[in-house]
């Protein structure tokens, strides 16, 4: 496993974001593991945030794009703090761009979006915590597409969870690129999460031991791609 997927699963394990246990997800589905972007408070966990998808966008999508867009809410902060790091580690300008969930009516601001107007042309990397279904999609894809005509060339999340999408058939990553045409790509999926922490102490204790990593296995039977 590369270093940095190494150090990204130590970063959210010492963030206390990604967490283990009984969770209901925003899908529905009940699941053994947790991940909760809202959990990067600090400054030093979200100046490093930024520099990990900055990293990850970098090489995955190279320089050529013009706007990082987060969605509401989680998105926003993400979408601010890889733009700065952007400029830090490569030394390119990207614009931010992130939607109101309540249209302002007022002000030099008002509108469905926050930070830089999408303008025709501009080439729109999506950037999201994690994506379990891909139903937070429906939602963003054809706000930012009616917005001007841009053209999303990918989408970034932290964490692939591996799971199937809407449709029930690939994961929903897979499924974000059949429907809308766009690359998705993670920094880490769960695969990696295990792989890392089964039965191997981190700081002194066993995150996934035997009893988790049973649950882990019954929740991909059920959710898991195929």
């Amino acid at each position: 496993m590369e270093a940095y997927k190494k150090e990204f699963i130590e970063f959210m394990v010492d963030s206390n974001v990604l967490k283990f246990g009984d969770f209901t997800l925003k899908s529905g589905r009940k699941s053994p593991f947790f991940m909760n972007a809202g959990g990067y408070v600090t400054g030093s966990q979200l100046k490093k945030l930024g520099e990990f998808y900055a990293k990850a966008i970098h090489a995955q999508y190279g320089d050529d794009f013009d706007v990082l867009f987060g969605p509401a809410y989680k998105g926003i902060p993400i979408s601010v703090v890889t733009a700065i790091a952007y400029s830090e580690l490569y030394g390119k300008e990207i614009r931010y761009c992130s939607d109101r969930k309540e249209e302002k009516d007022h002000g030099a601001d008002k509108g469905s979006f926050l930070g830089s107007k999408l303008q025709d042309g501009d080439r729109v990397v999506m950037i999201e915590d994690v994506t379990t279904s891909g139903k937070s999609m429906e939602e963003t894809v054809p706000k930012v597409r009616n917005a001007a005509d841009v053209e999303i060339i990918g989408l970034m999340v932290s964490l692939n969870r591996m799971e199937v999408g809407l449709g029930g058939q690939v994961s929903a990553l897979d499924e974000i690129k059949e429907k809308y045409g766009f690359e998705a790509n993670a920094i880490v999926s769960m695969a990696d999460v295990v792989e890392y922490l089964y039965n191997k102490p981190y700081r002194g204790k066993i995150y996934i031991d035997d009893e988790l990593k049973a649950s882990i296995d019954s929740y991909y039977e059920q959710y898991g791609v195929k």
